[in-house]
């Protein structure tokens, strides 16, 4: 009599190859996902969109030098307390671009806290604080968060990255053995390791001093954003993000993390932009105001935000001094252009009315929304009328 085989026989086999597949695939997952794992915990967070524009300061570091009886002096350990060298300030809009604005390290300008004198200085008097306050102060962009970037956040990224592809200039050869620097580059389109961007970006000797290495650096961010957006680079992002976080001091939130994720993930499309100004005494930049409040007001404005908006505030029914009052509060809360023009008295209540009149309502504090029309010339008007607190 034969015995029908059980079916279980054959397919006990197949089912513990594809349980060992399984587990060498999650083992292989986590292997990959492992370096990221410190930052995932501090920083993890789902991509979102933004109500509106996240904007963080990234700024690259040097070392410090103590004194000390070997020679070279050894670098000590990273504090993130010396001179900025890259000063980036980054904004990343929910549609997915994001506008960048190169600093110049030398800019001059009357640093809040401090005093005159270049704004690399500032971390150094007043740490990321007198930094991100010096920045808001030059451009009129409020600053959201800070990364601070140690010297060996490029190395250890274009490493992680395996490398970023573009095109140098022009020769460069320095060697500074006190910095332990030494570069050696022929002009042209080249693959370049870690070491060999850091020698690329801290490249001093092409007459162009700081603007030079501004240049550089939107180089090197370029092809940088290049690899991350390569499909075929994806499964180094998590040694990227591990590259960053072991090199990096920031007060960075999950939820503007978030908004970064979310804005990388509409197809991120990025604009570059360096100060503008020119050359002065001292190896110094001078910023061109003008200039620059230009770029901020094309670039760097988000169009939902009521502060950059020509606001006109008129006094038809309230106590006397209300318009110049409540101009000064606006000021004070950031508006940037609040008029205070003429009109008919009337016994009526206060109405605001023109483009994101709800947001200014909010800050006004009292009235209502009207569909009136406004003052010629401004985007909001402020009637203030006989509901107007009398201070």
């Amino acid at each position: 009599m034969i015995v029908p085989s059980s079916p279980d026989r054959y397919t006990r086999p197949v089912r513990r190859r594809a349980v060992l597949l399984l587990l060498l695939l999650l083992a292989g997952l986590v292997a990959l996902l492992s370096p990221a794992a410190p930052a995932l915990a501090r920083y993890g967070a789902l991509p979102r969109k933004a109500d509106g524009p996240v904007t963080l300061l990234l700024a690259g570091v040097t070392p410090n030098y103590p004194p000390s009886p070997v020679w070279p002096y050894p670098a000590a350990p990273e504090d993130y307390s010396g001179l900025t060298d890259t000063i980036v300030l980054a904004q990343f809009r929910p549609d997915g671009t994001a506008n960048l604005l190169s600093i110049p390290r030398d800019t001059w300008m009357n640093i809040p806290g401090w005093g005159w004198g270049k704004i690399n200085g500032s971390n150094v008097h007043g740490g990321p604080e007198m930094l991100v306050d010096a920045v808001q102060r030059l451009t009129g962009v409020r600053v959201d968060g800070y990364a601070l970037l140690s010297l060996h956040a490029v190395r250890s990224l274009t490493d992680a990255a395996g490398g970023v592809t573009l095109d140098v200039p022009q020769r460069m050869k320095y060697d500074d053995n006190a910095g332990k620097l030494h570069i050696d580059l022929q002009p042209g389109r080249q693959h370049l390791s870690g070491g060999q961007a850091e020698g690329f970006l801290r490249f001093r000797k092409d007459g162009l001093g700081d603007i030079g290495r501004v240049a550089r650096q939107q180089t090197y961010l370029s092809a940088m954003v290049g690899q991350v957006k390569s499909p075929v680079n994806w499964w180094r992002l998590p040694g990227m993000v591990a590259a960053l976080n072991a090199n990096t001091k920031s007060n960075l939130t999950r939820e503007e993390v978030g908004a970064v994720l979310g804005s990388a993930l509409a197809g991120l499309k990025v604009n570059m932009h360096t100060v503008p100004g020119s050359f002065g005494g001292g190896g110094t930049w001078l910023p061109d105001r003008a200039a620059l409040e230009a770029i901020v007001r094309e670039h760097f404005r988000d169009p939902n935000d009521p502060r950059f908006l020509t606001v006109a505030v008129v006094n038809v029914g309230a106590p006397g001094g209300s318009a110049r009052r409540l101009k000064a509060r606006l000021e004070e809360l950031g508006y940037q252009d609040v008029r205070i023009s003429d009109g008919p008295r009337a016994d009526v209540p206060t109405t605001v009315t023109g483009k994101a009149a709800s947001a200014v309502l909010r800050d006004v504090g009292h009235g209502q929304l009207s569909d009136a029309e406004g003052v010629p010339g401004a985007d909001v008007t402020v009637r203030l009328g006989s509901d107007t607190p009398a201070n």
